[in-house]
């Protein structure tokens, strides 16, 4: 079984924080995006997994750290890592062929801005599976269109009339993913467009047409890291799953000082927490300092010196300092407020 990460795209909804760190690399719950959500496809799919080919962007943003923190992530599972670079921003059916000497064989298609609960075993008699989620507003998403036998017949982008309630999420299963790579190579010669980009959806509409059978797949739950305040709630609910699962969330080097935490939280490695309450819901990463004040329900990066503030909502990057009675609050790496 193979694993395919695009995540080449540059995070714009996430900005500051995506101007210097990749968006898939940024922690929730104290561990990278693309770290996450590739951990739990593995465990879902429970058998071995023997490569995982990520699909990255220019050199100069995904660098030699973040090819080494990705080699790393699929040697812990036991696989080949495969590096490829998508350097124009030209769709996610591009993005998957830029990887297309990886295309073959049983494969896992994942976009790394999403993470995922869920516990399943994949249909046998499936050519295809489209991870789906149900949700209230289906308008606002690409649903799938099912027929009499559960097998997805279309896929239908922000129907503005009721089609279904079952959301794409943008995790896919593909028996034999060379099915795909072949239709996708049909939709880039011919220069088939949507959007002005080539897309996934492109060459899956072909697999259907050619009689493959695609069926869906329901996660449990379906978090989304596409802009602050999500990724926040993401960070809060993926904590509460870690606490129930009754993960060690804080490390022994933590430091405490008249200060109090209310779980869930995740406190990194050489933190240190004096005269303040933080918690629940609050992801603090490695070398923080926290004097005075309180916070909860944020997501703050490594290295944060923060005073005298009481945050709730937050997400700061890594080497910030922050003083002041500033409350939601949205701050890249290196700012510093006083």
């Amino acid at each position: 079984m193979k694993i395919i990460v695009p995540m080449a795209g540059r995070g714009s909804r996430l900005r500051p924080h995506s101007l210097t760190v990749p968006k898939p690399l940024i922690p929730v719950a104290g561990k990278p995006i693309v770290h996450r959500l590739v951990e739990d496809i593995a465990r879902i799919l429970k058998e071995p997994i023997d490569e995982i080919a990520f699909i990255l962007g220019d050199e100069a943003f995904f660098g030699e750290d973040v090819v080494k923190s990705l080699e790393e992530l699929a040697e812990g599972l036991g696989a080949k890592a495969s590096i490829y670079r998508q350097d124009l921003p030209l769709g996610t059916g591009h993005a998957i062929m830029c990887a297309k000497e990886s295309l073959s064989g049983p494969a896992v298609i994942a976009y790394a801005d999403t993470l995922i609960r869920a516990d399943f075993d994949l249909d046998p008699t499936a050519d295809a599976v489209i991870w789906v989620k149900q949700v209230d507003e289906p308008e606002a998403f690409g649903v799938v269109k099912m027929n009499e036998n559960n097998e997805i017949t279309e896929l239908v982008e922000k129907p503005a009339e009721f089609v279904s309630d079952l959301a794409v999420i943008g995790i896919y299963y593909f028996k034999e993913v060379g099915d795909l790579k072949n239709e996708l190579q049909k939709v880039l010669d011919n220069n088939i467009q949507n959007g002005g980009e080539y897309q996934i959806n492109d060459g899956i509409k072909a697999m259907m047409a050619n009689g493959k059978v695609f069926k869906t797949g329901s996660v449990d739950e379906w978090m989304d890291c596409g802009n602050k305040n999500v990724t926040v709630e993401t960070n809060s609910r993926m904590l509460g799953f870690l606490h129930k699962d009754g993960a060690e969330l804080v490390d022994r080097t933590v430091r405490l000082e008249n200060a109090t935490i209310i779980p869930p939280c995740f406190i990194g490695e050489d933190v240190s927490l004096t005269n303040t309450t933080v918690g629940p819901n609050v992801s603090l990463g490695k070398g923080c300092h926290v004097l005075g004040g309180t916070i909860k329900n944020s997501l703050i990066q490594s290295h944060a010196h923060i005073s005298n503030a009481n945050l709730d909502n937050a997400m700061i990057g890594n080497h910030v300092t922050f003083k002041g009675d500033f409350t939601s609050v949205s701050i890249g790496d290196y700012s510093v407020l006083e």
